[in-house]
């Protein structure tokens, strides 16, 4: 190095490589020193290199002037050596964030900017784990949404109300927070479910900025380590950084999937409505073509072929009672009954065993049923074009209903002529075949009622029966009554009851008289039935039916033609038989059972016999009576038969009650 003067080697000069210090500038030995500090910057050295040249500037080889010139230098370079890291640091972090918001923006998928986000705030702050949680607006929370690094389950799936740990605090006051040991940080508001979810992933320093877009808060993006430490302000400038670039980054990619989504609604929307024309299209043409077969008067089988030739399948129609109408194309059979009543219930066609079935209503009435067989697939239009196709064939049942009641008003004139008695019966055989009814036949007359359903809807089902059954069905002084062919009214009541109970989905009671046998009789006949359905429903007995007969005392009461030798003969049969055949006295027993007041042991006593021959004779009554023979309204049936039988026949009667 030049010097300048002349420089003596004793020290004596005054030139600037003297070791003695007494020149104007450092000596040989200083300047290689200060020459290796300037190759350590240039080759950017750790820190801890710098300090040894220090060490021999205080040895003998250097005076106190250059030493105290090397150890200033080396304090400079040292300062130029941080100055020099923190603008590589800073040139790598603004390369990181550049390379970031470049990747973020070639991102559409939510999900996988997200993740981008977070594993990129791992590599920039190398901690242990970073996540981040997204505003609930709804909830009022902060949950989080994604996670790497993470390894506790309970932790990935927790929530943070706003104000809570760590995050909520930043979620709510949109103010970054950090914390070099989280578990011993007071400043947060600490609840069990966070402080286990942290403590279960290990984690102890945590930093949460928000992801802001404006001034609203949509999420907090975090960095954390598993061991204590402090973020330094470069730190938290940068995860900052990093999180301003994501917040855009999420509302682009929200956007970009609300835009997908709203193209893809308008694109099933206009699809949506183009099936929805055709559709309807299909259903006005179908129900054009329907509609003129009714008004030209075609049959039922003429709509079921149509039926079957517009939704391409076979078609079966069935009335309210399960007879079949018609048929076209198809070999299946009667479609389930629990279809045709789900049907009838939703008012909507279902599907049954592969085969479709719709109700055809009037209103909440049951008209009938359609099946549709070989379209196991049928789809909403189609499914509604069949309900419509039930629509017309309820019309046109409906039609034929009225030609019918044309003839139900007919039938209803001969039986008000036949139950008031002003039939003339030279014209009356004539007039009853002319409707189907067989006058030499013997037959029942019924009384209907049903107070859950109108009385049209009653005498509907009960004109259909009688067409059925080649009988008669009207109104008469407000009643519906019936009059069918039978011998055995009181069954034929019973079996009325539930048929149409069935057919009008609530219960009909019917009071039964007959059979009759000649015109003249049929006023008293209906006289007594309507008695028998009066005293069923005051006996509680809705929804069953009956003769007087059925109905023990109370119809020998109420009936004209007082038969007590049937009314004893019908309660106590099984014993006065078993009696007259072993000649035991079992009717004699339980009479004196009553007499003593159910005591067996009192009538022990009576009797003379011992208690167990009363026990004994008692089981043997209520195995021929029957187990309920005791209850309080069977025990008074049999009382008042003993009682007749006493009247009756007093010699058979045993001794008299006490």
């Amino acid at each position: 190095m030049p010097t300048t003067g002349n420089t003596a080697s004793t020290g004596t000069g005054t030139g600037t490589g003297t070791s003695t210090g007494t020149g104007i500038g450092p000596s040989w030995t200083a300047l290689r020193h200060l020459h290796h500090l300037l190759d350590l910057l240039d080759r950017g050295a750790p820190a801890e290199q710098f300090a040894p040249p220090a060490a021999p500037a205080r040895g003998p080889h250097l005076e106190d002037a250059d030493a105290a010139v090397v150890a200033e230098a080396t304090r400079v370079a040292l300062r130029i050596r941080r100055t020099l890291t923190q603008h590589r640091r800073r040139e790598a972090e603004l390369a990181a964030l550049f390379d970031t918001a470049g990747d973020l923006a070639r991102l559409r998928d939510l999900d996988a900017v997200l993740k981008a986000i977070v594993h990129r705030a791992k590599l920039l702050l190398g901690t242990d784990v970073t996540y981040l949680s997204l505003n609930d607006d709804d909830a009022g929370d902060t949950y989080m949404r994604v996670t790497d690094g993470s390894v506790s389950a309970a932790f990935q799936q927790v929530r943070l109300g706003m104000g809570e740990g760590l995050g909520g605090l930043v979620a709510e006051t949109a103010r970054p927070y950090s914390t070099g040991d989280y578990r011993d940080d007071r400043r947060f508001r600490h609840t069990a479910t966070i402080d286990g979810a942290v403590t279960e992933e290990g984690l102890r320093a945590i930093l949460g900025v928000p992801l802001r877009l404006g001034t609203r808060v949509i999420g907090v993006l975090y960095a954390a380590d598993r061991t204590a430490r402090t973020f330094t302000p470069d730190e938290v400038a940068l995860l900052s950084s990093l999180a301003d670039h994501a917040a855009i980054a999420i509302d682009s990619a929200r956007l970009l999937d609300e835009t997908r989504s709203a193209l893809v609604d308008l694109n099933e929307a206009s699809r949506t409505i183009e099936a929805h024309s055709d559709a309807m299209r299909r259903a006005e043409d179908a129900h054009d073509r329907l509609t003129d077969l009714v008004l030209r008067g075609a049959g039922i089988g003429d709509v079921a072929t149509a039926i079957g030739t517009v939704l391409q399948g076979g078609t079966l129609i069935h009335d309210a009672d399960g007879t079949e109408l018609a048929r076209s194309g198809t070999d299946s059979g009667r479609p389930p009954a629990r279809a045709v009543t789900a049907s009838r219930a939703g008012g909507r066609a279902v599907p049954a065993e592969g085969t479709w079935v719709c109700a055809v209503l009037a209103g909440p009435e049951l008209l009938g049923s359609i099946a549709l067989t070989g379209r196991p697939d049928l789809g909403d239009a189609d499914r509604r074009l069949f309900e419509r196709a039930a629509v017309v064939t309820a019309l046109l049942l409906l039609q034929g209903r009225s030609v019918a009641e044309t003839e139900d008003r007919v039938r209803g004139e001969l039986l008000g002529d036949l139950l008031t008695g002003a039939a003339d019966p030279a014209s009356l055989p004539a007039r009853a075949r002319r409707v189907g009814v067989n006058p030499d036949h013997p037959h029942g007359v019924f009384v209907l009622h049903c107070a859950a359903a109108p009385r049209q809807r009653l005498l509907s089902a009960a004109a259909r029966i009688a067409h059925a059954r080649k009988g008669l069905a009207g109104l008469h002084h407000d009643d519906v009554v019936l009059i069918l062919p039978t011998e055995h009214p009181g069954p034929g009541a019973a079996s009325l009851a539930g048929e149409l109970g069935q057919a009008l989905a609530c219960p009909v009671t019917v009071g039964s008289a007959g059979p009759v046998t000649a015109p003249g009789r049929f006023p008293g006949a209906h006289a007594e039935a309507l008695r028998c359905r009066t005293a069923l429903r005051a006996l509680g007995r809705e929804g069953s039916g009956a003769a007087l007969g059925d109905l023990g005392f109370l119809g020998v009461l109420l009936g004209d033609r007082t038969d007590l030798g049937g009314y004893v003969r019908g309660t106590l049969g099984p014993v006065l038989d078993y009696d007259a055949k072993r000649g035991t006295e079992l009717l004699h027993t339980l009479a004196t059972y009553f007499d003593e007041g159910a005591s067996q042991a009192r009538a022990a006593e009576a009797l003379h016999v011992h208690v167990n021959t009363v026990v004994q004779r008692l089981d043997r009554i209520g195995r021929l009576l029957g187990r309920d023979w005791q209850r309080p309204e069977r025990a008074l049936e049999l009382q008042l038969a003993l009682r007749v039988h006493r009247v009756q026949r007093p010699e058979d009667a045993g001794p008299p009650p006490a």
